[in-house]
């Protein structure tokens, strides 16, 4: 599946800092024309959060919040409701800044929790996870395929716009492990084997891609990310962090170059997501790509056509003056891999 987005594209990984929608859209419109992403922003609260806002897209289902998080509910409620007017909120003020910027993209991004993150922050009316119960885990994804295909229309129509969706599972690594805990806390959920994760989130992959007509991406900035899964699982971009990717495993780094070789296209995490306090240069921060290119066996000049430049993971952490800065700074990363200095 060809790209929608051209060579030296950046985007963004999907937070952004503050509570004004309007300004978080600006500010993704101006610096990131390429490919802007739908901003999220967790600093509004309940519902603005990475599961709120995926439940804020499921069909005939809804969920409240308690505790420990988010249950199932029988009917939505206030805080379901909050979550998808937050979401409709950032939604016009998408369309508004693509308006005021006199140039409409060609493709845009959107996010939402992949099924193992979602299924593994709600719990069932007994406090169970929901990834913990077959029926409920097949009710939710599939209740998640048709909130995105529904969500990626409305993006699509209103944009005028391809939409790209990404699928952030940074839960996928504990889910595989058997590392979360049950809602007693004293134990963990049992480890979901391989084959049964790969197949789920295959199953969303597939579905999100027949909207879209375009290949979807998946994000999980984990310091060893599954790649041959998500690989396997059919995902046509892998949204990772890159500093992190110096010390991979061999067999790990191996399943990374299988999947680049064969046209998985990378979203290479390279710009730091909070202000490091001290000036960043473009050449540290293509440092950990070149590295990468140069240790799995691949030109450089891969980096033009199968790489996208990001953050390291989302910046809701960041100020909005760095925000600004580190989206500007993925952009001209991108070009730089199209048209490298004679210092690379």
């Amino acid at each position: 599946m060809s790209t929608p987005w051209r060579p030296g594209t950046a985007t963004g990984v999907g937070s952004m800092p503050g509570v004004d929608p309007v300004e978080a859209a600006s500010v993704v419109v101006g610096e990131l024309p390429g490919l802007p992403h739908l901003p999220e922003l967790p600093a509004r609260g309940l519902g603005a959060d990475i599961i709120g806002r995926s439940a804020a897209l499921l069909v005939d289902l809804a969920v409240e919040e308690v505790p420990s998080g988010y249950r199932v509910t029988a009917r939505p409620g206030g805080d379901h409701r909050r979550a998808v007017d937050s979401l409709r909120r950032d939604l016009d003020a998408f369309e508004e800044a693509v308006e005021r910027s006199g140039v409409r993209p060609s493709v845009v991004k959107v996010q939402a929790a992949g099924p193992w993150t979602l299924t593994s922050g709600i719990e069932l009316p007994r406090g169970r996870r929901v990834m913990t119960d077959p029926g409920a885990l097949r009710e939710f994804t599939e209740s998640l395929n048709e909130g995105l295909a529904a969500h990626v229309s409305e993006v699509a129509k209103r944009i005028g716009a391809s939409v790209v969706v990404q699928l952030d599972e940074p839960s996928l690594p504990s889910v595989l492990a058997g590392a979360l805990p049950t809602p007693s806390g004293y134990g963990n959920v049992p480890a979901v084997p391989e084959p049964d994760a790969r197949d789920v989130l295959h199953g969303v992959i597939e579905a999100a891609g027949a909207v879209t007509g375009q290949p979807v991406v998946v994000h999980c900035c984990a310091a060893r990310p599954p790649v041959g899964l998500l690989a396997s699982a059919g995902a046509g971009a892998l949204s990772l962090d890159a500093t992190s990717l110096d010390g991979l495993p061999t067999a790990v780094a191996d399943e990374l170059g299988e999947a680049w070789d064969s046209g998985v296209v990378l979203f290479l995490g390279l710009v730091p997501s909070v202000d490091p306090g001290r000036p960043v240069t473009l050449a540290e921060v293509a440092g950990p790509a070149l590295r990468l290119a140069d240790r799995l066996g691949f030109a450089r000049s891969t980096l033009a056509n199968l790489a996208v430049a990001t953050p390291t993971c989302g910046m809701a952490g960041a100020s909005a003056s760095w925000a600004t800065r580190a989206l500007g700074l993925c952009r001209d990363l991108g070009k730089a891999f199209v048209e490298p200095p004679e210092s690379w």
